[in-house]
């Protein structure tokens, strides 16, 4: 065969660029609707159009890619259905930080036009995380890219919201919700993130409204004690148990309010009562509920104090805050003040505080779609992998609350309500109404508010298949084969697109769901961009290329623990790539007169023999780990039999066949199996790294008319395996690095020729070795080599042991056994200072506790490095005075 002439070394930034142009070109990403193939099939978690890709993506994303690639080539109709969320709250936020350095704000356009500037906004500067996917390789069904306001799912949006509704699953009402001051809107409890506060525990006296003595009760947040309607106590409390059913003035407000009993209170915070507001805490609404209280809000939507807060108004929460516990001291109803540690929510997309807030919201019930979802995971319908999270999503399956699904935004769907001035009737239709259908009036208004985002994104695996049509895509993907995404939105989104894939389409949205971890830095920190120890994925790309980038990833991505990554770790993967890239060379020079349509005679040597075996294993370790999403091990078995078995070993093997002596006929069968294995080695490790695989496949086959993408994923063949010839080939390979270690131990020049007595134990294993000579002579650069059935240990020499087989390298006039041993000695001494330096210092209180933990680090890898140079130093002394002796 005669192949173009590969560059000194791999290009990425060329290359990537030529061949992904070359598979969209080709259509090769593109499933069929109809096809006797077996679907397989991935919806992509879809990025915000805000996006721009980090190393989540990167992770996410790169797994995606690697399940579809080998799913292409096993043969399966595969899709992988891209798309991009329109992300209410971010993308508003966006576009009002635009309009505010233009001065303006989305009031100054109105809602119609502040819509059509964030449409303008996403066709300009939206979805440029669309191509940096592209640039990792991404193989998705572009054709077929959806985004969750494009009509036909904003149509599904509307569909699903009426079948809920009209099955009584969503309703409007008053309740308590999470608002967030900054965004103006309600958020659901999943985008409420916790974070520790240090803030004070303030004890306030309440008098009696008899004047007969007072109770204290403590509190985290005075400045709602505006808005208080009752004390209460726990029914229990010997303390308070005969003050239930009295009243009690309200400091500041001057107001009776009731004293309650209720078992929610525990009798061991503070003095064991608690203030009552209704409008300003989830718990206390209940309560409010429970014992028909007035509830009053005193907060408004911009967290200020608002007209029910008297002197207050028109103050932000904090301030208030401040000067209301001033003008308690001042009236004598402070008890006291306490350091105090508690949780403080916040909003997951600006960091406000989020203001528990009581008002008019859409909710779906939640508690009949969770059952249904929790029985499939259940029955196995729905497999989580790793299998340890099953567990969390039952928890929070069990104990979900009603889903607050209307946002106080503009860019969303909005909620397909309207209101008829004529009657009052509330219509709610999937499409905008001329006139109401009770009164006839003409005079409607749609409801203001919009869905939460993740009403849209759950419905995304069949709404992206052209639901509530029922198409050819949906009939043929739907359940889709697998979901890959980050543990943290399991409740975000993946229970939500269970519930509702259940409800609509009476099946689960997916068989299996593989929840990866996170990417964190190299010592196990949470990267940011304060911090400075972020990764930007495109900066790797560029600078390693997006095959070792991808490798890095599923090489360091273990089921259930993070990824520490690092620039050194991808760099070491391009060294892989280079290893790759040079092999092919050698490759390709040794099947440079090759042409695989002649018949092969020959009979296959010892060496092809066992990479052969090999590579078979190989074959089922990594299908069997891609079947189990245990992307860590596929890599490492693609790895260790490339670098180690085909690059160390194989190559070096075969050397003589092509420079020595060797008939024709072996080697025309040493190259069939050179071209089959290397052949098969790039078809491994091309869902890993899909360019430089490309690359070298089209320069193997000496053709771009198919690619690598469309042949067909290796399979084990029994008849490749001989685990005779691959035992008896690991023994040779064993005596070849008991010789190789011997001249590193004694410090002999691998240019150095040297003469080897083998002993071995019987006949059968002396033919073995025997039949072997060739490749011990050649590997380890022997001169002579004699082989002997329980051959006696000779003087003056050093000893290699496999098992029942003893290596003897004769040292006489090899190695100056006196000056070397000088030498040893001397290098003991230096190694032994160091080793008591380092013990010295790490056995110093005041290093350990002053020192930066780096520091410490490094002077214990120095201890460490030091004790394995003296272990093998020792070790090398012995055998010369073994040798000596």
């Amino acid at each position: 065969m005669s192949t173009r002439e590969l560059s000194k070394a791999f290009e990425p930034q060329e290359t990537e660029k030529r061949l992904y142009e070359y598979w969209l070109r080709n259509k090769l990403f593109h499933a069929q609707d109809k096809s006797k193939a077996e679907a397989f099939s991935i919806v992509i978690p879809p990025p915000n159009v805000t996006g721009m890709l980090h190393m989540g993506h990167a992770l996410n994303n790169t797994l995606q890619d690697i399940i579809i690639r080998f799913k292409r080539m096993q043969g399966c109709n595969t899709l992988w259905m891209p798309g991009m969320d329109h992300a209410g709250i971010a993308t508003q936020n966006v576009v009002e930080q635009e309009l505010a350095r233009e001065g303006k704000t989305r009031h100054d356009l109105g809602r119609e036009k502040f819509i059509s500037r964030v449409w303008e906004w996403k066709e300009k500067y939206g979805g440029v995380i669309i191509n940096q996917l592209k640039r990792l390789g991404c193989s998705c069904d572009w054709d077929r890219e959806r985004f969750t306001m494009d009509d036909g799912l904003s149509r599904a949006v509307r569909e699903v919201f009426v079948r809920l509704y009209n099955d009584g699953m969503i309703y409007q009402g008053d309740y308590i919700v999470n608002w967030c001051p900054r965004c103006h809107t309600a958020i659901s409890d999943l985008e409420v993130e916790f974070k520790q506060d240090q803030s004070c525990l303030w004890d306030i006296r309440y008098p009696f409204a008899d004047g007969q003595g007072e109770i204290t009760v403590a509190t985290t947040r005075p400045e709602t004690m505006l808005g208080d309607t009752a004390v209460a106590v726990n029914p229990n409390d010997a303390r308070y148990k005969d003050v239930v059913g009295r009243f009690v003035i309200l400091p500041l407000v001057n107001k009776k309010i009731p004293i309650i009993a209720d078992d929610y209170v525990t009798t061991d915070f503070g003095s064991g009562a608690v203030k009552i507001t209704p409008a300003s805490d989830p718990n206390d609404f209940a309560i409010a509920k429970r014992h028909n209280l007035e509830i009053i809000s005193v907060i408004d939507g911009s967290g200020n104090i608002n007209e029910f807060g008297g002197a207050y108004k028109g103050l932000d929460r904090y301030e208030a805050r401040k000067k209301i516990v001033e003008d308690l001291e001042k009236g004598g109803y402070l008890v006291k003040t306490e350091p105090y540690a508690h949780s403080v929510g916040q909003c997951y997309r600006c960091k406000t505080d989020i203001e528990p807030m009581v008002s008019k919201q859409w909710f779906v019930k939640i508690k009949p779609l969770a059952k249904q979802a929790i029985a499939a995971v259940i029955k196995g319908k729905t497999k989580i992998v790793p299998g340890t999270w099953e567990a969390t999503y039952f928890e929070w399956m069990n104990n979900i609350r009603d889903w607050c699904i209307s946002r106080q935004l503009w860019w969303g769907h909005r909620i397909p309500v309207w209101y008829c001035d004529g009657c009052g009737k509330v219509i709610v239709s999937t499409t905008d109404p001329d006139k109401c259908p009770d009164c006839g009036s003409v005079s409607l208004k749609q409801d203001d508010d919009v869905l939460d985002t993740w009403f849209s994104s759950a419905l995304w695996p069949f709404s992206t298949l052209g639901w509530p049509d029922r198409t050819k895509a949906l009939k043929t993907f739907y359940p889709t084969s697998l979901l890959i995404t980050g543990f943290d939105i399991l409740f975000f989104w993946v229970a939500r697109m269970m519930m509702m894939g259940i409800y609509i389409m009476k099946d689960v949205p997916f068989r299996d769901v593989y929840l990866h971890a996170l990417v964190r830095d190299e010592k196990g920190e949470k990267m940011s961009k304060s911090k400075g120890n972020s990764i930007d994925p495109l900066v790797m790309i560029d600078k390693y290329g997006t095959d070792a980038f991808r490798f890095t990833l599923a090489a360091y991505s273990a089921q259930g623990r993070d990824v520490r990554m690092s620039a050194e770790r991808i760099e070491g993967y391009k060294f892989f790539v280079n290893k790759i890239w040079n092999a092919a060379k050698l490759t390709f020079t040794n099947l440079e007169d090759y042409d695989e349509k002649n018949t092969v005679t020959g009979e296959d040597s010892l060496a092809d023999k066992w990479i052969k075996t090999r590579l078979n294993r190989a074959i089922a370790e990594v299908t069997q780990s891609f079947d189990e999403y245990r992307f860590n091990d596929a890599a490492a078995a693609i790895y260790r039999f490339i670098w180690h078995e085909f690059c160390d070993w194989y190559l070096e093997l075969s050397k003589p066949t092509f420079y020595g002596k060797m008939s024709p006929e072996k080697r025309v069968a040493t190259q069939c199996t050179l071209y089959r294995v290397f052949q098969t080695m790039l078809q491994l490790l091309h869902p890993f790294m899909p360019f430089v695989t490309e690359e070298l496949w089209q320069t193997l086959n000496r053709s771009n008319e198919k690619s690598i993408m469309v042949s067909s994923f290796p399979v084990p063949d029994k008849k490749d395996e001989d685990s005779a010839a691959e035992k008896e080939m690991e023994l040779l390979m064993d005596v070849i690095v008991s010789i190789r270690n011997i001249r590193g131990e004694m410090r002999i020049p691998p240019s150095q020729k040297l003469g080897v007595l083998i002993s071995v134990p019987d006949e059968k294993l002396k033919e073995i070795v025997d039949a072997g000579r060739d490749y011990i002579v050649n590997m380890s650069n022997l001169e002579t080599m004699k082989v002997e059935i329980n051959l006696a240990e000779p003087r003056g020499v050093a000893t290699g042991v496999i098992g029942p087989v003893l290596v003897f390298v004769p040292l006489a006039g090899i190695v100056d056994i006196a000056g070397e041993k000088t030498r040893l000695e001397k290098e003991i001494v230096k190694v032994q200072k160091d080793l008591e330096q380092c013990s010295r210092k790490l056995a110093n209180r005041d290093f350990r506790e002053k020192a930066a933990a780096a520091v410490i680090k490094k002077e214990e890898d120095k201890l460490k490095d030091a004790q394995d140079r003296h272990a093998a130093l020792e070790k090398a002394l012995r055998k010369l005075k073994e040798i000596q002796s």
